[in-house]
């Protein structure tokens, strides 16, 4: 009878764990990899290969994984006691950029180009790839965490070498309008570091999401979006940038009214040249039109009709004359 009680007991205990628990199901936004004796189903011989252009040929090399069997949502499936299901969340997350599981953090501490400390917190926002779980789920132990140190390497790298592009535009054709004598004046409110971050925050998230694209091949995630959404210094640093921002400002006020005045200045002097040109052309015109008509008659008439036209031309002249003071001519009697 003990030996009967242990058979049965062993039959109804193999028969709880191979046909009810061997049923499994799979939600909508779920996928799942089947593993026999710790070895996941595979694809055949296929391989994902990587295309990402900010990995070197021998990461490329290094990151091809094999095209795991996914089971789609569904079910219920079922699964031999020796096997394994390991499933994953395949739907859109927000993770906080400060998320770190061995230590509890409130932003991310970053150096400057001008050597400023600054706070940085932002979100991202990513999936896992359906295409690539192997990396997910048997490539490192905690392939989020990965990422993130990832994500925050690559982001304070940025940080340390950004320039705002329209700074570099504004020095180099300051350069040129100094070499050229004009003497141009940079705009005084670029060049700070962390005034050029916060200007240039999309930016910053589009260089981001470029270079975070190698993660889908290295680690099975896929980045959405990464959104930086706050560049704070220490509250110290804050005030002194506050009050060099407010007198770059006011000294960026001051030269752009001295430029209008000088403008302006210059522009009335302009006019009263031009004023000055109309009434001179307006005074010598007459003369060149009394000289035109005086060339004519004589080169048509002769020096007779040239004398006879001076005498009618004298005659309106005379009429309104009051006295007439004539010298006699040198050489002529008394």
């Amino acid at each position: 009878m003990l030996v009967v009680g242990i058979f049965l007991g062993f039959a109804i205990y193999a028969a709880f764990r191979i046909f009810i628990s061997g049923f499994y199901t799979v939600k909508p936004a779920e996928r799942a990899v089947i593993t026999s004796f710790g070895r996941a189903v595979r694809m055949g011989n296929s391989v994902v290969s990587a295309s990402d252009a900010h990995m070197s040929e021998e990461e490329k090399e290094r990151y091809r994984y094999p095209v795991l069997k996914v089971v789609s949502p569904g079910g219920p499936y079922f699964k031999w006691p020796w096997q394994r299901v390991h499933k994953v969340s395949v739907a859109t997350q927000t993770v906080d950029i400060t998320w770190d599981p061995s230590k509890a953090q409130n932003t991310i501490e970053a150096v400057t180009k001008d050597n400023l400390t600054t706070g940085v917190n932002g979100q991202l926002r990513y999936r896992i790839s359906e295409n690539n779980l192997y990396p997910f789920l048997f490539g490192v132990t905690s392939p989020l965490e990965h990422v993130m140190g990832f994500f925050v390497s690559v982001l304070r790298e940025r940080i340390a070498n950004f320039e705002d592009p329209k700074g570099a535009e504004l020095l180099a054709a300051a350069g040129d309008d100094e070499e050229a004598g004009e003497g141009t004046t940079v705009e005084l409110s670029e060049g700070v570091s962390i005034n050029d971050l916060r200007k240039n925050l999309p930016l910053l998230n589009q260089y981001m999401e470029q270079q975070c694209e190698g993660t889908v091949m290295r680690y099975g995630i896929e980045l959405d979006a990464a959104l930086i959404t706050e560049i704070d210094p220490p509250p110290e640093v804050d005030r002194a940038l506050s009050a060099i921002n407010s007198t770059r400002n006011q000294v960026a006020a001051d030269i752009s009214t001295a430029r209008a005045d000088a403008e302006q200045q210059i522009t009335m002097s302009n006019r009263a040249v031009d004023i000055s040109t109309n009434n001179a052309e307006a005074e010598v015109a007459p003369l060149k039109e009394l000289a035109t008509t005086l060339t004519q008659v004589k080169s048509e008439g002769g020096s007779s009709a040239l004398k006879a036209y001076l005498r009618n031309m004298r005659l309106p002249l005379l009429e309104r004359t009051r006295r007439i003071i004539e010298t006699p001519t040198k050489g002529a009697s008394l």
